[in-house]
């Protein structure tokens, strides 16, 4: 009862489209907002500039594993009474200052994909939240919109975690801190060995020991202006790359009604990130291999 149709959310520009569409699919209203241009995050600046009197929701996007400015965002919610809905789909155990992704905001959605971080054998996922009243509502609404066979409160859908996907990651959940221990050791051997000129190396706080566990490196996303020809050296040295993501949503068919607003820092990420392999189980010569390849590129 806190959201009626019309309502608008913001959400960061720079996303996947999964992102926007569940604002769409809900009849609300996407506004979308630069990221920051380092983080490639939702920027606390841009997210104040875009409030407006029918703004409910902020919806931060925690892209590559690095959490958003959840601090920074949840008192610009708490000034403006608007809720925080996280996507958390590639966040899995990331923390700022102890307090982990899925508890920042009023709820936050989870994928359990089998590329994620914590990945179950097929499609799955859940929804965390600290609100009783909702999470009572939310489980009715996963199945058919009943807490009660045959009594409906809500028009719900069928969307319930299988119970052998939720057994498997039942299991895998015990290892996430040690592999994610593992992806940012690979991240920091590619940070101190990738050193070519032509080469963006992500965000990483370093500097403030508080804030690294806030990235837990679901993906390492670097960025060139020579991505194409890049991605192509690559592949012919036996690196295989993926891009996160080349179209931004506001250029897709889908959503033409925001093809007129421009926004270039999102457009120049589209254009120049590409995702180097990065994993719990790779070896040490796997990442040198990459280091070494990447460095030979002119």
């Amino acid at each position: 009862g806190k959201i009626k149709k019309g309502d608008e959310v913001i959400v960061p520009a720079n996303t996947y489209i999964a992102s926007i569409l569940s604002i769409s699919e809900n009849q609300l209203v996407p506004v979308l907002v630069e990221p920051d241009a380092s983080s490639y995050n939702l920027c606390p600046k841009n997210i104040r500039a875009a409030i407006t009197k029918k703004t409910k929701v902020i919806l931060p996007v925690h892209l590559y594993g690095q959490l958003a400015d959840m601090p920074s965002i949840m008192d610009i919610a708490k000034q403006n009474n608007l809720l925080v809905l996280e996507d958390s789909a590639q966040a899995h155990g990331a923390s700022i200052n102890g307090k982990k992704s899925g508890n920042w905001g009023d709820a936050s959605a989870f994928s359990f994909y089998p590329g994620k971080n914590l990945g179950a054998l097929g499609d799955a996922g859940a929804v965390t939240t600290n609100d009783d009243e909702l999470a009572h509502t939310i489980r009715a609404l996963g199945n058919y919109g009943s807490h009660k066979k045959y009594q409906n409160l809500f028009k719900g859908l069928n969307s319930r975690l299988d119970e052998i996907q939720a057994a498997f990651l039942r299991v895998k959940l015990r290892y996430l801190e040690k592999e994610i221990i593992q992806r940012r050791k690979v991240a920091e051997v590619y940070h101190e060995g990738i050193i070519s000129k032509n080469i963006i190396l992500p965000t990483r706080h370093i500097d403030q020991p508080s804030t690294f566990e806030n990235h837990v490196w679901h993906l390492f996303v670097v960025r060139t202006q020579q991505r194409e020809s890049f991605q192509k050296y690559l592949a012919e040295k036996g690196v295989q790359t993926l891009i996160h993501y080349p179209i931004a949503s506001h250029q897709q068919k889908a959503y033409a009604e925001l093809s007129t607003k421009s926004y270039p820092i999102t457009e120049t990420i589209c254009q120049e990130v590409i995702s180097l392999p990065i994993s719990p189980v790779m070896s040490e010569q796997e990442v040198q291999t990459v280091i070494k390849v990447i460095n030979s590129f002119e």
